[in-house]
């Protein structure tokens, strides 16, 4: 029953009663309308799985499929978050990275969100999971739906081959950092092979080491480089890599910022994180974007939503 992470704001709920949740689950959606309040005081205090157990016991005493019945009784932006906390974290990545692919045009930002900050085994097991709820690979589908330099760098990512260790080689860092140095910067175009080579093999510690000779040598921090070498969805995957082995909570802290910031807000990316990462590191999360942004995310939220919406939000966001 353990959580996932344990810097998370979402915590077992204590005394935990799967039957009483039930109760509480099928008053709020009994009769004409929804009393929303009472879902999300049940849905987003709870772990994924002690949501898990509620399901069953829910199945059990009503015989129908609770994300069924809630997702006939809701709507909008507050489904979306429902909906995605009955999941297990796999499943939820497999279904935003299905969604992502399928209609007309791709929503990149989701495939880089995922792919560039999971790890090996948790790609594993949403790949394993994409293909039993899909039928096709995740990776057929990510190639039928992007191109180039772009596609080579997910499918690398996709076969979950990162080093995870922490064995730093120091001669090979400068090598690999030189390497990237002539693949960019010291030559006319860009030889982006070395970079995914480098950027996507390479365990952190290692690849931190990378930064720092990188920076000896070209005198620039390697995001810099990445800016004015590449552009467009090549851009902005090899970023998310470089940011994430540097820190992931503050990767996380930008794109909550950039999803808020100025006019509209992006609710997929906003939900995605806000629900993917409640209970592994949003503690993190915030302390990084008050660091970053001097506000706290708290107060980004309730500015930016509305409703039951931002309710369900700020809960998952624990507090200011």
């Amino acid at each position: 029953m353990a959580a996932i992470g344990n810097r998370g704001t979402v915590t077992e709920a204590s005394g935990f009663n799967a039957e009483q949740d039930v109760q509480k689950l099928r008053e709020a959606m009994k009769g004409a309308g929804t009393n929303e309040a009472a879902l999300t005081e049940v849905l987003a205090r709870r772990t994924i799985a002690q949501r898990q157990r509620i399901k069953e016991a829910y199945k059990q005493s009503v015989g129908k499929d609770l994300a069924d019945d809630l997702s006939s009784e809701l709507s909008g932006n507050f489904r979306s978050v429902v909906l995605g906390l009955l999941m297990l974290a796999p499943v939820y990545d497999a279904y935003e990275l299905k969604s992502a692919i399928k209609g007309a045009g791709t929503e990149e930002a989701c495939l880089i969100d995922i792919l560039a900050s999971r790890s090996n085994e948790e790609i594993r097991t949403i790949t394993a999971f994409y293909k039993k709820e899909h039928g096709k690979t995740l990776e057929d589908d990510v190639c039928g739906d992007t191109s180039g330099m772009f596609q080579r760098v997910l499918v690398s990512l996709l076969t979950a081959g990162r080093d995870e260790g922490n064995k730093v080689d120091d001669a090979q860092a400068v090598l690999d950092a030189k390497d990237i140095f002539e693949a960019g910067e010291a030559r006319w175009g860009t030889d982006e092979v070395k970079f995914l080579t480098v950027l996507c093999v390479r365990n952190t510690s290692h690849l931190l080491k990378v930064f720092d000779e990188y920076k000896k040598i070209s005198g620039r921090e390697i995001e810099e480089s990445i800016k004015r070498e590449m552009s467009g969805c090549l851009e902005d995957v090899f970023l998310a890599i470089v940011k994430c082995i540097r820190s992931k909570p503050a990767f996380f802290a930008e794109r909550l910022y950039k999803s808020m910031k100025g006019l509209g807000t992006t609710d997929s990316v906003l939900i995605r994180i806000m629900v993917a990462r409640a209970e592994i590191d949003m503690l993190d999360i915030k302390a990084e974007f008050k660091k970053m942004y001097g506000k706290t995310l708290y107060s980004f939220i309730k500015g930016d939503t509305s409703g039951d919406y931002r309710k369900i939000l700020l809960e998952l966001c624990g507090g200011e």
